[in-house]
């Protein structure tokens, strides 16, 4: 599977950035480079979450749930189109947000704010419209791969894609809400419930 910040330059993705772009006011090249470092922090969490059986066993069944089943992906243009995002849709990127960065959010979101110069408020907004996505993209995954429980991590392993060492590095940076340089303090909370 091509890795997540792939999907930024497909048509879904394109979709998602105009989208987001004109919920926000943000331009679409800022917008990208919110979702260029959203992404792969999500999915990183994402991953340090499955690493034990409980967040495997809560992410997998997050992933059965029919809203995560990847038809979001084919409803994108009436959820982001019109220059508004759908209430529903950013109600669930909250829920989804806060499942897996639990008390982390408002600090990645800061750091993303700081390295992009997009204002929080915005980049809040952009990272609840892409959460649903990222998740239908996770569970159309799971549901052509016949991925199980046992497969969780891989599947969110491929979805990362290649650059993962440059990709853990933004992400242990954005998540790390001390500043000690260790990020195992700050992820040992951040388990998805």
């Amino acid at each position: 599977m091509a890795s997540i910040l792939d999907l930024l330059s497909s048509d879904m993705g394109k979709q998602l950035i105009s989208g987001a772009s004109a919920q926000t006011g943000q331009s679409a090249d800022k917008t990208a480079n919110v979702l260029s470092m959203a992404l792969p922090t999500i999915l990183g969490a994402m991953q340090r979450n499955a690493a034990t059986p409980q967040g495997a066993q809560s992410l997998n069944n997050a992933l059965e749930d029919n809203r995560h089943d990847g038809s979001i992906l084919d409803q994108l243009g009436g959820l982001l189109g019109g220059g508004s995002a759908d209430s529903g849709l950013l109600n669930e990127g909250a829920g989804i947000l806060k499942h897996v960065l639990g008390d982390n959010q408002q600090k990645v979101e800061q750091n993303i704010s700081k390295t992009s110069g997009v204002d929080a408020a915005s980049v809040a907004q952009i990272i609840k419209m892409a959460a649903p996505i990222l998740m239908g993209v996770l569970g159309n995954q799971k549901r052509k791969d016949k991925v199980g429980e046992s497969g969780i991590g891989d599947l969110l392993g491929s979805v990362l894609g290649k650059n993962t060492n440059h990709d853990h590095s933004l992400i242990e940076t954005l998540l790390d809400a001390d500043g000690d340089g260790s990020i195992i303090d700050d992820v040992a909370g951040m388990v998805l419930g």
